[in-house]
């Protein structure tokens, strides 16, 4: 896709669970793969980060196009932003949509998106998703977030990797799911190489990986669990 060039990703995890949760663990083999084909790829946690929400003020736009008055770690991160090829939003979906800190992180961008002004690039977008939910279904409105957000001509919301039923990565035996994790390495590989990611390999990304009795009775155990050490 970039011959000559190194293709710079920008990947943001906003789970709280950071490299614990479920969605490191399709997040991270996907980056690997980018790795392992040259990307030069940075990974932020939302939870490490010091970040506000947007004020609303719209100063970044009017009174000092393209600066945020804030002063947080966003100011480390817009010039990344802004030279990325490629930014990966990783998150598991609580309740219809991406995480709060995360969403303060995406309001934060809109220096970058001053009207009248000339991208840089046309940056690709991937998301990555989990949760707990068993329907695909279930990531309908962070999908139409997505899209929404990234509709501008500055940007190609490319593909998402989505894992529904996420906890039952915890209780699969040993090389249970290797296809699974090849499958978003092999994602990330085929991001660099192509600038786009097959159909093939986002469907066994998100293959059942038990059946749907299985997973309910497993959660009901898990949730039992947890009550008695509560």
């Amino acid at each position: 896709m970039h011959r000559g060039k190194i293709m710079k990703v920008l990947a943001i995890n906003g789970s709280p669970k950071m490299d614990a949760g479920n969605t490191a663990r399709i997040l991270n083999p996907f980056l690997d793969g980018m790795r392992e084909e040259g990307a030069d790829v940075a990974l932020f946690y939302t939870r490490k980060l010091r970040i506000g929400p947007c004020n609303g003020d719209m100063n970044c736009w009017f009174k000092n196009p393209g600066r945020c008055g804030q002063n947080d770690d966003m100011q480390m991160l817009y010039p990344k932003f802004e030279d990325a090829d490629v930014i990966v939003w990783a998150t598991p979906v609580y309740f219809s949509g991406v995480t709060g800190p995360l969403k303060n992180l995406m309001d934060r961008q809109l220096p970058l998106h001053v009207p009248g002004t000339t991208p840089k690039k046309r940056q690709k977008v991937v998301l990555v998703a989990s949760c707990g939910a068993w329907e695909i279904g279930a990531f309908d409105p962070v999908l139409v977030q997505m899209k929404a957000i990234y509709s501008r001509p500055d940007s190609e919301f490319v593909a998402a990797l989505l894992r529904p039923g996420a906890e039952a990565m915890r209780y699969m035996p040993e090389g249970a799911m290797d296809d699974v994790i090849n499958a978003a390495r092999d994602a990330g590989r085929e991001l660099v190489r192509t600038g786009r990611i097959s159909e093939s390999l986002l469907k066994t990304v998100s293959r059942p990986l038990m059946s749907e009795e299985e997973y309910l009775k497993a959660g009901e155990k898990a949730f039992e669990e947890a009550r008695k050490s509560a």
